[in-house]
């Protein structure tokens, strides 16, 4: 490249650092939504009133459009371009966040949360298009790993901060906060993000680039869709996304708190910790992890994250409420590791399964399957907790009574304990007592149950894993 050329890049080269910046904010606040119903499930379940099957709809809510969305994610980047489609639809989100905050009752608090899914479902992939035509070819892979990194962070804030600021204000005000954020954030966007250098007037960093791939035959959407699902080859690893991130994002982004509170003895801040491990072990390990598929092959490392997911689920159901504290963050960084940084690995392999020029649609079309693993799993297990026993409410009578905390129990169910909250409630309005209602705990059978259902789920995905096809060659092998 000449020296004329590179100044004339020079202002689109710098740039790209600020876009990429916002967008990777962005999907830091993409990964917060995700995970954050994890900290604060028992505090919407006692205010809402709801049971574990009815918590689980609930925090699914943002997976299933999430999801779907994932379809035509593609579409409206080529068509709207990034910079309209994440602006637009992270307004949706900021909206549904406000609309949960202030949820009366469980059906407006789903519809919330499912409009904070849609609202954050374009983001990654109208980035990955960002990323596409800002930087270079040999930098696309590291620019990706970064923004995964970046999206971890996102999940620590999902744990200890949100439980601190959930403790302060509350978990209805914390996101309602958390919507004006998401809305201060899309006018940032559409203030710094352009789709592409010639927007500015600048010229094309892809066409200067002297490794750019060469022009090959454009494949339509719908042509590049149908050769993705005839593919047979794809739908194994659709099953390893489908299962492996099932358990994830059931336990760091809605079950994990509930068993350390309730099976554990921890304080929701001490529990929030132990669960940031499982993101921060995303953004220690995540380059690591490439690098190692480089080493060894994709194939390999996709069936080890799964024995390895098996192998940490094993430790709670033998030793459901006596693992030692410090164990439970080793296990819970284990679970990160090989339960959500592997994904790397997942799309490189859907990726490197077809023509470069429908890598978009097949990372699109296996992108759904994460996501509907956790949608689905979610409230499947909020039934198995319930059915295996629900216990408990706990009356709080505050300063006036000494702390003292009256406590009672139903087994297995405690559906039927709104008449004793109607008869104690009458005695006490009016007084300077402090009724605090702490519903919805689970016996410890009921997380055995869970951590076996989660057992099976991890043991599918290795026997998917088995049947993927090794997409690097012996001799790419570094």
């Amino acid at each position: 490249m000449s020296a004329t050329a590179a100044a004339d890049l020079g202002p689109a080269l710098r740039r790209r650092w600020l876009i990429f910046s916002v967008l990777a904010v962005g999907y830091m606040l993409v990964y917060f939504h995700r995970l954050c119903p994890a900290v604060v499930a028992k505090e919407i379940m006692a205010t809402l009133g709801v049971g574990g099957a009815l918590m689980g709809l609930l925090s699914s809510a943002y997976f299933y459009p999430y999801a779907l969305m994932q379809l035509p994610a593609g579409l409206l980047a080529d068509s709207w371009g990034p910079r309209k489609t994440i602006t637009s639809f992270f307004i949706l989100a900021a909206v549904g966040s406000a609309i949960l905050g202030l949820a009366p009752n469980p059906v407006v608090a789903i519809i919330g949360r499912g409009l904070v899914g849609v609202g954050v479902s374009l983001l990654f992939v109208s980035t990955m298009k960002i990323l596409a035509v800002w930087f270079r070819k040999q930098e696309f892979a590291l620019m990706a790993g970064i923004l995964m990194a970046v999206g971890g962070a996102g999940g620590l804030l999902a744990a200890s901060p949100l439980a601190w600021l959930s403790g302060a204000i509350g978990w209805r005000a914390s996101f309602v906060v958390i919507g004006v954020g998401t809305l201060g954030l899309a006018g940032l966007i559409w203030v710094i993000v352009r789709n592409r250098p010639e927007d500015l007037g600048w010229p094309s960093i892809v066409e200067s680039d002297p490794g750019a791939d060469a022009p090959h035959e454009a494949i339509s959407s719908w042509a590049g869709m149908k050769m993705v699902l005839a593919q047979w080859r794809f739908w194994p690893l659709g099953g390893w996304f489908f299962f492996n991130f099932a358990i994830f994002f059931s336990v760091a982004g809605l079950w994990g708190g509930p068993y350390l509170r309730d099976a554990c003895g921890l304080t929701n801040i001490q529990a929030g910790n132990v669960l940031a491990m499982a993101t921060l072990s995303m953004v220690i390990t995540s380059p690591l992890i490439g690098w190692v598929s480089n080493k060894i092959g994709r194939k390999p490392v996709l069936m080890t994250s799964s024995l390895g997911v098996a192998l940490v689920v094993v430790w709670p159901i033998l030793f459901t409420t006596t693992l030692p504290h410090w164990s439970l963050f080793v296990l819970v960084f284990c679970l990160g590791v090989a339960g959500s940084a592997v994904v790397v690995v997942g799309f490189t392999t859907a990726k490197e399964l077809f023509p470069v020029s429908i890598a978009g649609t097949s990372t699109g079309l296996v992108n759904l399957f994460p996501f509907a693993g956790g949608a689905v799993m979610q409230p499947v297990l909020g039934g198995i907790l319930e059915r295996f026993g629900r216990v408990g409410s706990q009356i709080d009578l505050g300063p006036f009574a000494g702390g003292l905390k009256w406590q009672y129990q139903v087994w297995p169910m405690a559906d039927d304990f709104a008449w004793l909250k109607d008869a104690v409630t009458p005695v006490f309005q009016g007084s300077f007592v402090d009724l605090g209602w702490i519903v919805n705990s689970f016996r410890p059978l009921a997380y055995t149950r869970m951590w076996q259902a989660l057992l099976v789920c991890a043991l599918i995905a290795f026997v998917a894993a088995i049947f993927v096809k090794e997409t690097l060659p012996r001799d790419g092998r570094s």
